[in-house]
């Protein structure tokens, strides 16, 4: 495990959590980044991406 990918990961989730229930376009823009971030942090530290939709806890 990178600490540059657990960083990725940590700032990815807060990026998404920040941005997810807002209703305009550029909101769920910066929640995709952050989902985006996150699944990069989480590949380079050979974890499998999450691909479920978000707020399910899966």
């Amino acid at each position: 495990m990178s600490i540059e990918g657990k960083a990725k990961e940590a700032a990815g989730y807060v990026k998404e959590e920040l941005n997810e229930h807002g209703k305009s376009p550029e909101s769920q823009k910066k929640a995709q980044e952050g989902r985006d971030l996150r699944n990069e942090g989480r590949i380079e530290d050979g974890k499998p991406p999450k691909t479920s939709e978000p707020g399910t806890g899966q």
